[in-house]
């Protein structure tokens, strides 16, 4: 015989019962969790052989630009593709997180103004896409990784600290993002030139060495995205890989600092979404 439980929500309840209601309709979070991934696979005419080819296309084109045309070199030892797709993996991560989440609130307008649930259970739903596609250009890595025979370092037990600090850092720079998107459309425009930049500016296709010992190397280092793209690569390509860990302190404290101003922002804006879907 199975138990069957009324869940009454209302809003206007105290931060104790928002949080609460955020755990009690988890089942929800599931519910648009798959459903984000369906649509975002079914709607192609490739599906998910699109975010393997993605990535691919990507890896070549940095190759192409960085060591045959600007003669960059990488870290020594590893090959340089190995490297590039290494960074693409985990910006990939942040990337399509970031931008699920900045659009999630105004991708689910229909549900704001219909019905009242805890609005951060969208964004939060928005990760899954970001972290199939992770694990599908993983999979890409990993194979790469066995047709250059380059060794599995020690170093990858502490992968799943950098996925977490990515994690924080996708959803923080999200939820306020989220905000701004449901006021000003226009933000939907600026976020994936952001991202654009973002793959450039940040060392996905090249090491962090280059700017050690130059002028601007602590302004580079206090980018969040160094620390975690630097250390993503230390964990899959070992202690060859160019990694100053004093990078992290920027990171951590940056990145959590963002997501609890985020989410302070987001519960005092959210009761207004529905005014300006």
């Amino acid at each position: 015989m199975h138990m069957q439980h009324t869940i009454t929500i209302k809003a206007g309840g105290s931060e104790k019962d928002y949080w609460k209601d955020l755990w009690l309709n988890r089942q929800l979070l599931w519910i648009l969790s798959k459903r984000d991934i369906s649509v975002r696979y079914k709607q192609t005419i490739l599906g998910v052989a699109w975010s393997v080819l993605r990535p691919l296309m990507t890896m070549m084109v940095m190759v192409f630009v960085f060591s045959f045309l600007a003669k960059m070199k990488g870290d020594p030892g590893i090959p340089y593709p190995l490297m590039v797709l290494s960074g693409l993996t985990i910006w990939t991560f942040f990337s399509n997180t970031f931008q699920q989440i900045s659009n999630s609130i105004v991708i689910n307008s229909n549900l704001v103004s219909k019905v009242y649930f805890p609005r951060l259970l969208m964004p939060l739903s928005s990760i899954a896409v970001g972290f199939v596609d992770f694990l599908l250009t993983f999979c890409i890595f990993l194979a790469l990784m066995v047709y250059y025979q380059y060794p599995v370092s020690v170093n990858l037990i502490f992968l799943p600290f950098f996925l977490v600090l990515t994690f924080v850092t996708s959803l923080g720079f999200g939820l306020f993002f989220a905000v701004l998107n449901v006021r000003f459309r226009d933000i939907g425009q600026l976020i994936p030139f952001m991202i654009q930049v973002g793959t450039w500016a940040c060392p996905v296709s090249y090491s962090s060495s280059l700017a050690k010992g130059t002028w601007f190397e602590r302004y580079y280092n206090m980018n969040p995205l160094v620390g975690i793209i630097d250390g993503f690569k230390w964990c899959l390509l070992g202690d060859r890989s160019h990694f100053n860990p004093q990078t992290l302190s920027y990171t951590v404290t940056i990145s959590f600092l963002v997501l609890v101003f985020s989410l302070i922002y987001f519960r005092k804006k959210e009761n207004t979404f529905v005014d300006h879907i």
